[in-house]
């Protein structure tokens, strides 16, 4: 019999989370059909229904290590999962915007609980084998890409209906609660030695801190546009909500051949991965900024993706 780690099921399982990681902001297409919703809500505010959740997956990754230690791993991501269905699903039916707001930072601190996991329990199964190791991880990335292009895609067809259809995407976490319950066999002690052995042994260095400062800007950079792009594809006369919504889905989507060769990749360029994608985002981003027509934007995407 196959040891657990190498079974088909366990691997499609434990990907499964990392489908959701970037799920949050990609009902951004559907603001625009939202101005009008809230007449006394400015439209930076309304804006925010895309960026709160950003602070919920913050006070999520704060809660999840203490809710590992005492509930265990599994038990923290299988809670993340059901906040993110529950929260991410209430707009379809809510009309009043301060409970509509409570619910998208209710969703990011359900996407937090379970974010770090997704990435840490990779290396937990496949510490013996670092090809194999890399290579997961980047199957983990291509998961969270091809998430993020298939909501986008859904919702380009979904604000053609209303903009409360649009946070039926959140209905695509049931399937990956199953498995995860059913395939991944965590028990609650693992969650408590994984704890305390990585308490044990790691520590924060400069280059961490590097690290984290130059991903710092890439995000601040990356996440407005998750918002901003709908208008500007608006505005500029470059197409509709339906458009701004391919085009998100389309930047994902070109990241994902890239993820699934990352173990390639990184057997041939180490550290130099970094530095490399940091460039190309970079030159995504300035593309992004002059683009004036759809060939421009989806190029910039592709640069950026």
């Amino acid at each position: 019999m196959k040891p657990v780690k190498d079974r088909l099921s366990f691997k499609i399982s434990l990907l499964s989370i990392s489908l959701f990681l970037m799920i949050a902001p990609q009902i951004s297409a559907a603001l625009p059909l939202m101005y009008d919703a809230f007449p006394g809500v400015s439209q930076s505010g309304v804006e925010t229904l895309a960026t709160v959740p950003n602070f919920g997956i913050m006070v999520g990754l704060f809660i999840s290590p203490f809710l590992i230690r005492f509930l265990g791993q599994k038990s923290t991501v299988l809670a993340g999962l059901v906040i993110t269905l529950l929260a991410g699903t209430f707009p379809m039916y809510a009309t009043a915007f301060t409970s509509i707001l409570i619910s998208r930072f209710l969703l990011g601190a359900g996407i937090g609980l379970f974010n770090s996991l997704a990435v840490s329990l990779i290396p937990q199964f496949y510490d013996d084998n670092e090809e194999e190791r890399a290579t997961m991880l980047g199957f983990q990335n291509v998961m969270s890409s091809i998430g993020a292009a298939i909501s986008s895609f859904l919702v380009g067809y979904l604000v053609t209906i209303s903009w409360h259809a649009a946070f039926v995407i959140y209905f695509l976490v049931i399937p990956a609660l199953i498995l995860f319950t059913l395939f991944v066999p965590l028990k609650k002690e693992s969650g408590q030695a994984v704890q305390n052995d990585s308490t044990q042994k790691q520590s924060v260095n400069g280059k961490v801190i590097l690290i984290a400062v130059l991903m710092f800007f890439i995000f601040m950079f990356y996440l407005p546009m998750s918002y901003k792009l709908p208008n500007m594809i608006i505005e500029n006369g470059i197409g509709t909500s339906s458009t701004a919504a391919m085009v998100a889905g389309f930047s994902t989507l070109v990241g994902i051949p890239i993820g699934a060769s990352f173990g390639f990749f990184f057997k041939k360029l180490r550290d130099k991965i970094f530095p490399i994608g940091f460039l190309l985002v970079t030159l995504g981003f300035f593309l992004t900024a002059i683009s004036h027509n759809l060939f421009t934007l989806l190029l910039s995407m592709v640069i950026s993706g």
